[in-house]
Parts: C-alpha cells; structure tokens; sequence
C-alpha cells in the first residue's frame, strides 16, 4: 500500500470516528429528553464530519464573520446533528450541559433550530422545505454582494442538508427553480437519500427522480454513497468549482449504527431505547459513557476551526485594502443602515403629499416612497412575484437583476410567492440586503409559513400586498381578501400596516423601515383615496398605531375607528352625523401592534369612552378588543362579490350612510 493510499485510509478513518461522536451525542440527547430524532443525525454524521472537518469556512471565535460559509439544517428535526457539530467545534454557546439539556426549557438546544439562541444556528427550521428555500435567498445576497465588491470580500458558500420531506413539500420547486435560473453557483444542497419518512417507506407516497428534477431546473447533480468520507469529499469539490448550484444526492442509512432499528422508520422520530443504544455502541466501536468524547478527539474536532481562523484573517486584510468608501458602504450595508438622510426623506415625501393633496391608490403612492428610497437606502432590494406594475415595487429607478448582471436593485421571483417569502428571509439573515417584494393581499397565505418564520426570527423584511379589500373590485371574491387582515394580525412579532392615504403610506414605510426585530406587511389600496393629512406635521402620527384624525367640536358622542380607504368613509360620516348635531371623532388604526404598544393614558385618550363604531372592509374578527363589549362592526360577513368598487362598498354597507346610521341608532336619536 503506498503512502497515499495510506493517507487516505487514515483520514477515512478519521473522519469516520469523528461521525461516530456525533451519533453518540445524538443518540444520549434524544434518549435523556425522551424525545427527538435520532435518525436522520446518526444518518448524516458521515457526510456532515467531512463538511465541517474539511471544508466548510467557519470560525467559532468570531461567528458572525460576514465570509463565512452559511450551514442550514433545513431537515430541523434532525437538530442533534447540529448542536454536536457547534459544541464538537467548539461554538461557546453549546456547552456539553446544552447537550445534556436537549429539550429542556430555557435550553439552547431548542428542539428544532432557534435562530439567536446560539451563535452558528444560521435559522430557525423545522417546517420542512423552509430551508432550503431561505438558503436560496442567502445564496442570492452573496452573489450580489460578490459582484458589486468582489470575491476577495465576498466569496462563500451557502450549504444546505435536506431530507426527502424538504423536497417533497411544494416550495422546494419554487426555490430550486429560482436558484437553477439565476445560477447561484455557490449554493450546495446535500440531499438525505435515506428513502424513509414517518410513515415508511418514501415509495408509499413518491417515485420522483430528484436528481431529474434538480437537473430540469439548472442544477449540476451528482449521486455519492453518504457513508464513503471520500466520495463525500470528490463530491464536495466538484461542486464548488460549478457554474451552477449543486444537488449532492448522499445515499444513507437511517439510524446508521443502531443494528436493528437502521433503516427504519423505528429511528426518525422517538429514543432508541437503552438497548439499542448498548447495541449501537457495540456496532461502531463507542465505548465511552454518554455525552464523554474522548481528548483526543474532541481535539481533532476543534482543530477543525483553525482554518476558517486563517481564512477569515486573510478576509480582514483584503477588507483593510478596500477604498474607504468602498469599506464604508460595506459596513453601512451590512449593519442594515437606513442612510444619512432617511428621516429626511421621509419628511420630504410627507410635505409634498400634503401640499399636493394627490388622489392615489395607496401602492402608488408607496411606488413613490420606494422610488425615493431605492435612492437612499444602501441595500434596499425590491421585488414582486410576476405582479410588479400591480404591486408598484418597481418604480423608474428599478433596474432588473438577471443570471449574467446582479448589479441590479429588483428581483424578478416570477410566480413564486412561497419562495419568495422565504428567499427574503434568507436575504434579511445574510445581511447586507433589506428585502420587499409585493403580492396581492388574497394570497398572503401563500407567503405565510415564510411570515411566520421571519416573526420567530426577528427578521426586517417588508410584504407589500395590495389590493386589499373588495375595492379592487371585477376580480371578484377570489382575489378580494376578507379573511387575511385578520389572521395576519393574529400573528405574533409582526407589524400589519393599512395606511389611509399617502402621507400614511411614507410613515408606513419609515416605521417599516425602521423596526430591524420584526417584518411587516403592507396592506396598499388598488383603488385611488384622497389625501387626508393635508397639514403638514414632521412627527410620525402612524408610529403611534392610531391616532385622533378628527377631534369632535365639542363633546364626543361616539368615537369611529378605520382603517386604509374606510377612513374617508369614516370622516364622510362624522360630516354628516355633525349635520344633525352629532360630534363624533375620526380615528385612523394603521397598525394596531404599534398602538398596543403605547401607553394606557395614550390608548385611552384616543379611543375614548363613548359608543365606538369600528369600519373595515375586511372580517370584523379583533376588532372587539378596540370597540368594547357594545361597540358595533361595520365591515364583511362573507366573501366579496365581481363588481364595480362603489357598487360593492353599497352593496355591503360600508357606506358614510351606514356609519352614519349605526351611531344615531346606538345613541338612540
């Protein structure tokens, strides 16, 4: 045998036992919570050694490093697979006791991945096809940033270790297709080929090639036995040198190392149990008592660190070497910076609307704010799903980012809005880049799971979904959102904004902006509203949630709440009832998150304490936490209708009249 050959059976060797320690902490954790999935880490413990021991650029020491190679687990449950590699290499948050805690209340070793609760977890996954899709939009900010400051700043890989459920569930078509399409060669997905799922067999419910399907879709692919350290490395390689991303397809055994549970079901979701746990130790030679890794080893582990440590030394000298401005844009960009005159911006956009009173759909008017912005705003980055003339997310100044120019500032996502939720996820996370990109408002479900997760993480991405009530009108009930508002609402750390008019929309945007832990949603009008705000004030009424637009002249005989374009009908109304000797004031509700945060005294003085009418033209559901135990709704029972807008408005009885109607009933007069 010659030395090389030599060498490389030692390394194989290695590398071999350095993955049997993986499936020795994963299989204690999951046995001391009682809970959890030991298969899939025991499953890819092979191929994740030679990633992180070989290849992956990392430095435990500083793990923020913007250069840094990106890892995201997208198959969450296998999240032991995760925490033994951060404490393996030595990642200070994940400690053995984090190990031993696995599960446990207040533990970092959540369940499944918890973006924040320790430094190397790239996101939050769990919902399964969610990371490879958000991985995409990592993909995506390091190809822009590498083209507008080149590969000596910028040049890393986005890594993804997906399983079967990943790609059975539909936005992985989505994100696979976009990725393929825009030739982001610097993503790499290791496929989990294990042919199982919870409920058997993957054949019970697919016959898919995938490596047909990636290939369809641009994708260079290639198919490796995942227990073989060196076809995991040759694959390894030969992906990084593609002009296109890469599938790694890792053929693996289930619950690798347990002799009578591997390749089962038995091993996906549930504790080996103590037997098996004594007989798998047996099988891989792993003679050391739960959670000890012997010295040795865990040296070797944490050896693995030193080169991301050069690597990252090596970035920072070519960083030194930048021109100032170029450096200064660089680290303006990557802290999320808003520009040096955005609140004057800002200001500027509020006075001239208020000075030229437009009448204008509220997407337009936002195509105003993001015109201006683009300009501003360093690392802005715009988009639509196919609906960008609808959305008005590309205003003049919009210039298209294409396979061969990504010098561009707007993404085309075509029909993807699945996809394109999360990519703006994978965006925010990466840094460098702040994500919009519209839809229609009826299909905010399909953007939703993506919503979520970017609440759960704390991301600033804005969702701009206009035609947002029945006022889009002939497209009838399918495309007029009722429901949505609503729910959207219900969701916990996000912001849902329904400007009334343009001046609302800027302050909106500023507020939007401006928030770096939550995302928010746009809600913009198809049809044109007035301006409402035609004096000009420099403070930002919609930061404080809901505000008093028409104070009563005199005594306050009831108090109507609105929101967007039922504002005018609610001021429309206030005319009216004061026609009769009924003082009533006009509150605009942009954001009622923002309004729950203000004080009691603030909440109080603007709701008041008389009879309250609440107008929306959405589902009236939450709403009676601002009208009271006998305050009225005014807003859609049922799905919308195929019509002229007026003609819908009178035909559900969100007219001033019926404002109008409901007050003077309720105060019996």
């Amino acid at each position: 045998m010659d030395t090389k050959v030599k060498q490389d059976v030692s390394r194989s060797e290695t590398r071999k036992r350095m993955a049997n320690a993986i499936r020795a902490l994963s299989m204690d954790a999951v046995q001391a919570a009682n809970s959890g999935h030991p298969g899939m880490p025991m499953g890819m413990a092979d191929v994740a050694s030679v990633l992180f021991a070989d290849y992956l650029k990392f430095d435990p020491s500083a793990p923020d490093w913007p250069d840094r190679d990106r890892f995201v687990l997208s198959a969450g449950h296998g999240s032991m697979l995760l925490y033994s590699l951060l404490y393996l290499c030595g990642y200070a948050d994940i400690t053995i006791d984090e190990i031993r805690n696995f599960r446990q209340l207040g533990a970092r070793t959540a369940g499944h991945p918890e973006y924040g609760y320790a430094a190397g977890i790239e996101m939050t996954t769990g919902p399964l096809g969610q990371g490879i899709a958000t991985a995409v939009g990592m993909a995506l900010a390091e190809h822009k940033l590498a083209a507008e400051f080149g590969s000596d700043i910028v040049d890393h890989h986005t890594y993804v270790l997906a399983g079967d459920g990943c790609l059975m569930e539909g936005i992985s078509h989505e994100a696979i297709d976009l990725a393929g399409h825009l030739r982001l060669d610097k993503l790499i997905v290791l496929f989990d080929d294990n042919s199982i799922s919870i409920d058997g067999p993957t054949s019970l419910a697919t016959s898919t090639d995938q490596l047909a399907r990636f290939a369809a879709a641009g994708w260079d692919t290639c198919y490796i036995d995942g227990h073989d350290p060196a076809a995991i490395a040759g694959a390894i390689e030969q992906a990084q040198q593609s002009e296109r991303p890469s599938l790694i397809a890792c053929r693996t055994v289930i619950g690798y190392g347990a002799p009578n549970k591997q390749g089962t079901a038995a091993t996906h979701g549930a504790p080996l149990g103590d037997e098996e746990i004594a007989a798998a130790r047996k099988q891989l030679d792993w003679e050391h008592p739960p959670f000890e890794i012997p010295a040795d080893l865990l040296d070797r582990w944490r050896s693995c660190a030193l080169r991301g440590v050069t690597a990252r030394q090596a970035w920072q000298a070519n960083l030194a070497r930048l021109p100032a401005s170029s450096r200064q844009r660089l680290d303006s960009m990557l802290a999320g910076d808003l520009g040096a005159d955005f609140d004057g911006v800002i200001a500027a956009l509020k006075k001239r609307f208020s000075e030229e009173q437009p009448k204008l759909a509220t997407r337009q008017s936002s195509q105003v704010v993001i015109e201006a912005l683009l300009d501003e705003v360093p690392g802005l980055l715009s988009g639509s799903a196919d609906l960008s003339g609808s959305n008005g997310t590309r205003p003049a100044n919009a210039v298209s980012i294409t396979p061969q120019d990504f010098s561009g500032n707007y993404l085309h996502y075509g029909v993807r809005e699945h996809a394109m939720a999360a990519a703006m996820n994978g965006i925010a996370l990466h840094g460098g880049y702040i994500p919009l990109a519209g839809t229609f408002l009826a299909f905010a479900d399909y953007s939703r799971p993506a919503i979520r997760l970017g609440a759960l993480m704390h991301q600033r991405v804005v969702h701009v979904m206009t035609h947002d009530s029945i006022g889009l009108g002939e497209d009838g009930p399918t495309h007029q959102p009722v429901e949505q508002i609503a729910s959207l609402r219900a969701m916990p750390n996000l912001l849902v904004f329904r400007p009334a008019d343009a001046v609302e929309v800027a302050e909106s945007w500023a507020c939007a902006l401006q928030q770096r832990d939550c995302p928010s949603v746009l809600c913009l009008t198809r049809q044109g509203l007035p301006t409402l705000r035609i004096e000009h004030r420099r403070e930002n009424l919609v930061g404080r949630g809901a505000y008093v637009m028409r104070e009563a002249e005199g005594k306050r005989r009831a108090t109507l709440l609105a929101t967007g374009s039922e504002v005018a009908i609610a001021l429309a109304a206030a005319e009216m009832l004061a026609r009769f000797g009924v003082e009533v004031a006009v509150v605009s509700m942009p954001c009622w998150e923002l309004f729950e945060q203000q004080s009691e005294e603030y909440r109080q003085a603007v709701l008041g304490n008389e009879f309250r009418v609440a107008i929306e033209a959405a589902s009236p559901l939450g709403w009676e936490r601002w009208t009271g135990r006998y305050g009225h709704v005014i807003g859609m029972q049922g799905f919308g209708a195929s019509g002229k807008a007026e003609d819908l408005y009178t035909h559900f009885g969100i007219t001033a009249q019926a404002v109008h109607d409901e007050v003077r009933s309720m105060l019996q007069i």
